[in-house]
């Protein structure tokens, strides 16, 4: 099998921390180093590094060379950003340029599995259903009535791998109100969309020609002149004119492709905001649900969340469901509940011009 590493975008809910030059998935998240080296080294036992096709922007193809270095890991730098669509088009024809005649994973490089072994385990069954035809993905197992994701809602048409179920997809679905999250939770029927889909390169590129023939095009183009000096000027001319689409709208929600769903317990979390990281951590806090990193002084608190890494002491009195993260040169300050919203502030910041902030 191989896999595709989609490595862009820019964290911006782990503001001030990621930043444009070094977006979330560069930092060490969960104290268990960068997040693409540990999205990669989880994959060692089903894709070797020859395997492994990362995508990222071209500002971070420096650091990511640095990152692995040594390693036989193959890296396309995007001239621009252009969401999901065209990033694993890009992975699924550099996977067939390498001689890659099966299945591919397509998967993000900045989530965290608390079960490296049973993600693998339903991994390869998502790839010995994908040899056969059709687009796999993964669906996480709810265990609570979460809102911030999308969902996946299985069908009738059950199939078996090795003893374990996997389903027809009847639809992808939307982020829910929290009453419609409690009822998908309640039914079993649905399952969160972590992003993570699993194909032969020819049906991810035959349903772009169909979904996305603009696309189709372009990939076509970068085919014709992959491993040759052309190929870097051709990026950036036909990146230059795509526009940027996600591939589950541009293809999953239109695809005639038989769809298949592999039910997974893995302990997936997108580490999407402070919050999620916060839940995340939990055998690190303190008695009051506190926790703590880095120069920190905490005084009567409860449920809150402060990372003091700017060089100085951050002390904190009477704070309850707070975050408060210091860096060298910005402080945020906000509701831990609300952490989602902080790319508001990335927003504003853009629009009032201070670009060194970003």
């Amino acid at each position: 099998m191989f896999a595709v590493i989609m490595c862009g975008g820019s964290g911006t809910r782990f503001w001030p921390t990621s930043r444009r030059q070094r977006p979330k998935q560069f930092l060490d998240i969960t104290g268990k180093g960068p997040m693409v080296v540990e999205t990669c080294n989880r994959l060692s036992g089903l894709v070797s590094d020859e395997e492994i096709i990362l995508v990222l922007g071209a500002e971070h193809l420096e650091e990511a060379t640095d990152l692995f270095k040594g390693r036989e890991i193959h890296m396309l730098a995007e001239p621009v950003g252009r969401n999901t669509a065209p990033c694993i088009g890009l992975g699924a024809i550099y996977a067939m340029h390498l001689g890659c005649n099966g299945a591919v994973a397509f998967l993000p490089a900045d989530h965290f599995i608390a079960n490296p072994s049973r993600f693998l385990k339903d991994l390869r069954m998502a790839g010995e259903i994908a040899d056969a035809g059709g687009i796999v993905t993964l669906g996480i197992v709810p265990n609570r009535p979460e809102t911030g994701y999308g969902y996946i809602r299985r069908g009738q048409g059950q199939i078996d791998v090795g003893g374990e179920p996997a389903y027809r997809v009847s639809k992808f679905v939307e982020k829910p109100d929290i009453e419609k999250a409690r009822s998908y939770l309640t039914s079993g029927e649905y399952y969160w969309n972590g992003g993570i889909f699993v194909a032969r390169p020819e049906t991810i590129l035959k349903e772009m020609a169909k979904q996305l023939p603009e696309l189709y095009k372009g990939l076509q183009r970068l085919a014709d002149v992959l491993g040759t000096e052309r190929f870097g000027t051709e990026l950036k001319d036909v990146y230059g004119a795509l526009r940027g689409i996600s591939f589950d709208y541009g293809i999953m929600e239109n695809t005639r492709e038989d769809v298949y769903v592999v039910p997974s317990e893995c302990g997936w979390s997108d580490v999407g905001s402070w919050a999620s990281l916060y839940e995340l951590r939990t055998s690190e806090r303190d008695r009051a649900q506190n926790l703590a990193d880095g120069e920190t002084l905490l005084i009567a608190c409860e449920n809150s969340f402060v990372s003091g890494n700017g060089g100085r002491l951050v002390a904190c009195l009477g704070l309850k469901n707070t975050l408060i993260v210091d860096t060298a040169d910005a402080v945020l300050v906000a509701d831990l509940n609300r952490s989602q919203d902080i790319r508001e502030i990335v927003d504003r910041l853009k629009e009032t011009g201070k670009d060194r902030l970003l």
